[in-house]
């Protein structure tokens, strides 16, 4: 019997697992998981849950301490160079060049990816027109505002175009119409087959992703739709919004439960049977 290929997940991991040194914990814990072509797929935790280490070893950036991944068809253990040349990865801290222009970023990423003169120039012209960069080509990178930011970092994660798409916390600390419009990109992405696996501190889009998966602690929780996921939450969910989060969790961790009260960014989560 033969298996359509296109059946295939995308991305696959097998009781994928790291463990640090230092940490009595393994920062991500057997995790199973896996993204059809096409989808996306949000990874959502509070800070320290795992979600960057996970991103990371999909990447082929870190290695496992166990387990398997699979991307795009490749190994990320035994063939890490094929599975870099099938993706784009956004980090928290995109490496953009401030004293580089946006046209000049751009070049610099498709340099590094190999891209051919004759290639890029419709390529990127499409990726401005998309992102509505096109009229800030020549201003530098440093002088954009935070959400201009993080589009010329999705334009320098795409000029090569992947076939798979990481992004870690890509709108963290992002204004909301700059977050709208980022996330207007990526549904344009999705119509293009592009598979966009993100991880995300904010509840409202992990409501826009195909399934989500819940992690604490390195394990995975729950996954499916969003909302398959509202389902298994008994308790309701308080968003606290405030300039000092790390300040505001301490706080609210000696008046309620400390495992009831997670921090997610810049915002904290309070659970409560009772959101009165």
């Amino acid at each position: 019997m033969t298996t359509d290929p296109s059946s295939e997940p995308t991305i696959r991991a097998e009781a994928l697992t790291r463990r640090f040194a230092d940490a009595d914990e393994p920062a991500v814990d057997a995790l199973t998981v896996s993204v059809q072509a096409g989808e996306i797929f949000g990874l959502v935790g509070p800070d320290g849950a795992g979600k960057t280490t996970t991103m990371r070893l999909l990447t082929a950036i870190l290695s496992p301490s166990g387990g398997d991944a699979w991307v795009a068809g490749h190994h990320v253990v035994r063939e890490p160079e094929a599975v870099k040349a099938q993706i784009g990865y956004m980090a928290q801290r995109f490496g953009l060049y401030p004293d580089l222009t946006v046209s000049e970023n751009i070049d610099f990423y498709a340099d590094i990816y190999g891209v051919s003169r004759r290639e890029r120039s419709g390529r990127v012209e499409r990726l401005l027109g998309f992102s509505n960069l096109g009229p800030f080509r020549r201003r530098l990178a440093g002088n954009l505002s935070g959400g201009m930011k993080q589009k010329l970092g999705l334009v320098c994660a795409l000029v090569h175009t992947p076939r798979v798409l990481f992004l870690d916390e890509p709108t963290n600390g992002v204004d909301p119409v700059s977050r709208r419009d980022f996330w207007r990109i990526l549904y344009q992405l999705l119509r293009e087959k592009v598979t966009i696996f993100v991880t995300t501190a904010y509840l409202d889009e992990a409501e826009r992703c195909s399934r989500v998966g819940l992690m604490h602690r390195g394990r995975l929780l729950a996954c499916g739709t969003p909302a398959e996921v509202k389902r298994l939450m008994h308790d309701s969910i308080i968003e606290v919004r405030t300039a000092r989060p790390r300040r505001a969790a301490a706080l609210l961790r000696q008046r309620f439960e400390p495992d009831r009260v997670s921090l997610f960014g810049d915002r904290v989560h309070v659970t409560a049977p009772d959101a009165e």
